[in-house]
């Protein structure tokens, strides 16, 4: 009976959601909430959903660009990501093996935090051969660092003062993965929103060089990079919007859209917050994780600043 309660109670909150009467931070509480009280009925789906909806956030928020601002954006936010991304992979090879943790879980780690959490790990995870468990730790610490972020950079965007153009790209940069990126930026204005989005998705192609790296690294062969063809996909989008090829009405409402399903992947990604798990990840894991976390976002927020 609970069960079946749960998963109408769930299916009812992304109705709600999906018609836009919830905001990003209420949507990732609430589903904090939720599993708190019920339980994930959908847990199996969850991550793989997340995955989905953010891609088509991605796509749909192209709609509402101009090729010409993120072609300017990119080129801005160039030299900070080459820097954090060198920066942060160069201290976390040193910090793993100063711990002397388990070099492969150190590494996707490393890469999550790097460039761009999630999709970052599932990339090199097959490249270094890392086992299940190894691959799930990882995710877990960059995943809940990352629901951290939701709330933390906000605040701290409006405690330095900090502008739309300075806070999108600070997200971009000191926030793990794309999902909340996106969702930090969204709750700081449509401008932040623009520049995160544009400057993380340019990040995301990195996963290339860091993985031909990892290969030389680990000295493996024969294994396959995976590309993030989603973000063509945005760039297709955005010429479409730069050109008019549609009508403004239907961008705009593409765009509408997208942000609704950015909101509800906040609510999903709060429904697989389990307290539990902070339990099971070990304490070297957590310490490189945060001390990367915290060298990028300080590092990053001081070069915008100055």
């Amino acid at each position: 009976m609970k069960s079946k309660l749960s998963k109408i109670l769930y299916l009812v909150i992304v109705i709600t959601i999906a018609l836009g009467y919830i905001n990003s931070t209420s949507a990732l509480l609430l589903g904090f909430g939720f599993t708190l009280l019920f339980d994930n009925p959908f847990k199996t789906y969850s991550h793989k959903v997340i995955s989905y909806l953010l891609k088509l956030s991605i796509i749909g928020l192209g709609f509402g660009m101009l090729f010409k601002d993120t072609l300017q954006t990119t080129k801005q936010g160039f030299g900070l990501t080459v820097f954090s991304i060198v920066l942060t992979v160069t201290f976390g090879v040193l910090l793993a093996k100063a711990l002397k943790m388990d070099l492969k879980l150190g590494h996707l780690i490393t890469s999550g935090t790097a460039i761009c959490g999630g999709s970052a790990i599932a990339a090199i995870s097959p490249i270094i051969k890392a086992k299940s468990s190894v691959i799930s730790i990882a995710l877990g610490i960059v995943f809940l660092l990352n629901s951290f972020a939701l709330f933390v950079f906000p605040a701290l965007g409006h405690a330095f003062n900090l502008t739309q153009e300075q806070f999108g790209l600070w997200c971009a940069i000191a926030i793990h993965d794309t999902s909340s990126v996106v969702g930090a930026a969204l709750t700081y204005g449509d401008q932040a929103l623009k520049i995160a989005t544009t400057v993380k998705l340019s990040r995301t192609l990195w996963i290339i060089p860091l993985s031909i790296f990892t290969m030389f690294y680990f000295k493996t062969k024969g294994e396959k990079i995976k590309i993030p063809y989603f973000i063509i996909l945005f760039i297709i989008a955005i010429i479409i919007n730069s050109y008019q090829l549609l009508p403004q009405n239907i961008t705009l409402s593409i765009v509408t859209i997208a942000k609704r399903l950015l909101v509800l992947t906040l609510f999903v990604v709060g429904s697989t917050l389990y307290i539990k798990d902070l339990k099971a990840l070990g304490s070297k894991p957590v310490l490189l994780a945060v001390s990367l976390w915290i060298f990028i976002s300080v590092f990053s927020l001081m070069y915008i600043l100055n």
